[in-house]
């Protein structure tokens, strides 16, 4: 069964890809959840170089 992301998770992912395409116009490659962990995963970059973890409770890495 799939999870669904905290309401933390999804103040920081907006914040996180309106800076990457507005701002900084990169593409989003890829953004998923991890079912073990519940952290939720971003890809971006024109070369896909840029990587963001976000912590249930919105802490980024």
């Amino acid at each position: 069964m799939s999870q669904m992301p905290t309401v933390a998770q999804l103040e920081r992912q907006y914040s996180i890809v309106y800076q990457l395409t507005y701002f900084a116009l990169q593409p989003i490659h890829l953004v998923c959840m991890d079912s073990r962990t519940r952290y939720l995963y971003i890809i971006a970059g024109n070369d896909e170089e840029l990587e963001f973890q976000i912590t249930p409770d919105g802490e980024v890495f």
